[in-house]
């Protein structure tokens, strides 16, 4: 089920009312990204707001999750002696099938029954399992199947899974938190899905009609999430290979949600005296007869066929990325009224973190930067509609001093990156001109511009001529080595008030167009691209950049792994957590607790906040310094090597490889390594063709060698497309409605032939089986369906990272020893002697689609 974003504060204010003290704990399950801890930072706000016990289970990957619903979940039903209750998936969870990984239904029941289990879902990946979507109903038994599934879930207040405002939470369920996408961009899915849910069971291997029935076994069986094997058990399995190693792991897969699979639990679609006799686009002839049996059947498995390539065609599209759940989670603070700067500031930082970790409308990758500056943002015209609803906000609830209005507003003009508070007692959020730099308050200007992910690409700073094209840019600004070499924060006054419009004058001349973003005004609405500044009085001076970079760094570095680096005066909270957790590298969840909790103290609503932070900033220092040094090394050495769909760079040697064994930090390398490509290959003018779309960079595999496991960890990024191109889209859809025009003209003649011809099938339809027009009607609408149609977000046209189908695919058909374990599914873990391989298969798949 879904709940629709009109209705964001239903089941919360459900929860509310039902509660009382001996209501068990609401259990929140919550991803070890910033996004997620921000969300949680805020939604534990309001649960204590309100009295709510409830309990915080943070989870690493697949198998975490299996065992969180193992021993914390399956207890809470009241068919295994618990008492129902409430668990929150934050970032958790979205794409594979909930009610079965965490061992809530059993699929040989006849009835699915959740035992008072209610899942709230908060996931901004895509594509979403649609058997959580529009299934995840409870009492759906085999005994009610005489009666209209739909008109009896409308009953309870659901229709065709969409929660209305007159449901209510008895018997538990899945319930999926909609951003707008389901409502807007699923509707052919959520068709296809009750139609193939209602439809009677067809055996598909009989007569002509086993021709292509392998395609919809091939959609529930064969794609299923691998162990470290990899191998199914399967009776024709390879001769000499052990029994362990066939092993299927416990983790779905969000390929495999076909609702066949679910009628077991669902509708008894063998009921005869429902059969669904479906209706075609194509004229009824005029003389009523009776259809035969073979024709009903044909027309049927059509129909099935037809309905499945709609599914499967929303699962191979590829994974991308929509609202942050960070955001959705704050619109629900301000529904009920509760929101304030805290959790404002919390929804900016999860907001901007996003970007951080390249996720973007075209999943984990680079994406195209904006010319107006700034920020590049995840989601295009989309994204920065939310950015501009967080710069409304922000002048909302921080409405400017009088006494402090004029100086304010001269600064914000001239673009001086606020580094101070206005008061020892000033915690409110600012709006503030950021250029595209690195911890620029909490560096030398030198350091933050040559660690920048955007600039440093842009000059290849990675090689000696590079280095000099951006002493040449600060010698152009006026600004001398000395003076860009100390702290920000201590350089000359007048070099601070004049570095944006010298920027914006000589920037483009290296093309950094992008680097600050555009004039502004004094109106908030004109900001865009502006970024969000907040003080805490005379402790600390911040960005949301900057705390999601060191948020970040604090989940994927750790703290054990700088205690060589620095004196422990530096480091006396994190050393502590290293200490307690005795773990040396491991990439379990036991090595990630410490750095979960020091990450969530550090999002903290209180004064320790910012103390954390700035503790923690060598942490981001480090993993940056890493990430210039191993992507000069690999460039300078020429290591990447171009294969047929992807390049491919190896991390096995030097300073920093037991970093990167780290996804977090593997992925955040891979996109610096990336963006440096597609620079060079813009520059070059190369660029690949995926059928008539041109992709804006090269997609890229990057492994990282984990000694200590014997293993690589492997991510696979897009390449590009993350924000539209909305002048060239519109030009394309004006190509589309001529293109449109002339196929409806066509179609009008066909249909005239068609009705022409109507009386003729009629009369021999019992002879042949109705053959001809079933062969016309499937024709006719995979021509409909075919069409290019409108797209009011621009999403169609983007090339997906489809490394997570591709990585199953090559796990299906090897012998590759591969775990893929993550929620990101374009990360995997491969055996050494096996990566080889691995490779070779991957280098044939479609890697971006």
């Amino acid at each position: 089920m879904y709940l629709p974003r009109q209705l964001i504060s239903h089941l919360y204010l459900q929860l509310l009312r039902s509660h009382h003290p001996l209501s068990p704990p609401v259990l929140i399950l919550v991803a070890l990204e910033p996004d997620a801890l921000c969300a949680c930072r805020i939604l534990t706000s309001l649960l204590k707001r309100d009295y709510i016990p409830h309990k915080i289970q943070p989870v690493a990957g697949y198998g975490d999750l299996a065992r969180a619903g193992e021993e914390m979940v399956r207890p809470m039903q009241t068919t295994n002696g618990g008492s129902g209750g409430v668990v929150v998936c934050l970032g958790v969870g979205g794409l594979v099938d909930l009610a079965e990984i965490l061992a809530l239904s059993n699929p040989e029941d006849e009835v699915e029954d959740m035992g008072g289990v209610e899942i709230w879902v908060f996931d901004a990946r895509r594509p979403w399992n649609l058997g959580n979507v529009f299934g995840g109903q409870t009492g759906i038994g085999q005994h009610m199947t005489e009666i209209d599934v739909n008109s009896r879930l409308r009953g309870r207040g659901v229709d065709k899974g969409c929660i209305t405002s007159a449901y209510t939470s008895k018997n538990g369920g899945i319930i999926v938190y909609d951003d707008g996408d389901i409502e807007e961009e699923l509707r052919n899915e959520r068709e296809a899905y009750y139609a193939l849910l209602e439809m009677p069971e067809v055996d598909e291997d009989d007569d002509d009609a086993s021709d292509d029935g392998s395609e919809d076994e091939t959609q529930t069986g064969s794609k299923k999430r691998k162990s470290w094997s990899g191998r199914e058990d399967d009776e024709d399995s390879e001769g000499d290979e052990p029994p362990h190693q066939r092993r299927r792991s416990n983790s779905g897969s969000f390929i495999d949600s076909s609702p066949t699979r679910r009628k077991k639990t669902g509708i008894n679609s063998s009921n005869s005296s429902r059969s669904v006799t479906p209706t075609t686009d194509s004229p009824s002839p005029a003389e009523a007869k009776q259809p035969s049996a073979r024709s009903l059947k044909k027309r049927l498995i059509n129909l099935k066929r037809r309905h499945d390539s709609v599914l499967q065609a929303y699962y191979s599209s590829g994974t991308s990325y929509s609202e942050p759940i960070s955001s959705l989670i704050y619109s629900l603070a301000s529904e009920l009224g509760r929101d304030d700067n805290d959790l404002l500031w919390l929804a900016i930082v999860g907001v901007s973190s996003l970007e951080l970790s390249g996720r973007t409308m075209t999943g984990v990758g680079i994406s195209n930067t904006s010319e107006s500056g700034g920020s590049a943002g995840w989601g295009g015209q989309r994204g920065e509609h939310i950015r501009q609803i967080l710069r409304d906000e922000v002048h909302r609830l921080n409405p400017p001093d009088p006494l402090e209005f004029n100086r304010d507003i001269r600064g914000e003009i001239n673009g001086v990156i606020p580094t101070t508070a206005r008061s020892p007692t000033d915690t409110s959020i600012r709006l503030s001109p950021e250029p595209r730099f690195l911890l620029v308050r909490h560096w030398s200007l030198y350091e933050s511009m040559l660690h920048s992910p955007y600039l440093a690409p842009r000059l290849h700073v990675w090689t000696e001529n590079g280095r000099k094209r951006l002493h040449k840019l600060l010698a152009k600004m006026g600004i001398s080595l000395t003076q860009c070499h100390q702290y920000y924060t201590h350089m000359d006054m007048e070099l601070k008030r004049v570095l944006r419009s010298r920027l914006l004058k000589y920037a483009p001349m290296y093309g950094l167009d992008g680097l600050v973003p555009s004039a502004g005004s004094t109106s908030a609405s004109a900001r865009e691209g502006w970024g969000f500044v907040r003080c805490w009085g005379w402790k600390a001076c911040l960005s949301a950049t900057d705390v999601g970079v060191i948020v970040g760094a604090m989940l994927e570095v750790g703290p054990h792994e700088t205690l060589a680096s620095w004196d422990a005066k530096r480091l006396p909270r994190v050393r502590d957590d290293a200490e307690n957790s005795g773990i040396t590298g491991a990439s379990d969840l036991a090595s990630l607790l410490p750095r979960f909790w020091s990450a969530y103290d550090a999002l903290s609503l209180t004064s320790e906040s910012p103390t954390i932070l700035l503790e923690s900033l060598p942490l981001a220092q480090h993993l940056h310094r890493a990430i210039l040094r191993t992507g000069t090394s690999l460039l300078s050495k020429h290591q990447i090597r171009h294969l047929r769909a992807f390049r491919i760079a190896v991390v096995k040697d030097g300073p920093d490889v037991k970093l990167f064994t780290n996804p977090g930090a593997l992925t955040k390398l891979a996109l610096w390594i990336a963006e440096a490509i597609r620079v060079q290959e813009k520059e070059r003018g190369d660029s690949i063709k995926i059928g008539r779309k041109r992709a804006a960079g090269t997609p890229l595999v990057l492994a990282g060698l984990d000694e200590d496991r014997d293993l690589y960890v492997v991510v696979g990024t897009g390449g590009g497309g993350g924000v539209v191109d909305f002048a060239a889209m519109s030009k394309r859809q004006e190509e589309r409605k001529k293109k449109k025009e002339d196929k409806e003209k066509k179609q009008k003649e066909r249909s005239e032939r068609r009705s022409k011809r109507a009386t003729e099938r009629a009369e021999r339809e019992d002879e042949t089986g109705a053959e001809d027009s079933d062969s016309e009607e499937s024709e006719s609408s995979s021509e409909s369906e075919s069409e290019d149609e409108e797209d009011p977000r621009g999403k169609k046209h983007l090339l997906r990272n489809r490394f997570g189908i591709a990585f199953q695919e090559v796990v299906q058909e090897t012998n590759a020893r591969v775990r893929i374990d993550s929620f990101e599914h374009c990360v995997v873990e491969v055996q050494k002697d096996d990566l080889g391989g691995f490779l070779e298969a991957l280098s044939f798949r479609s890697v971006v689609g």
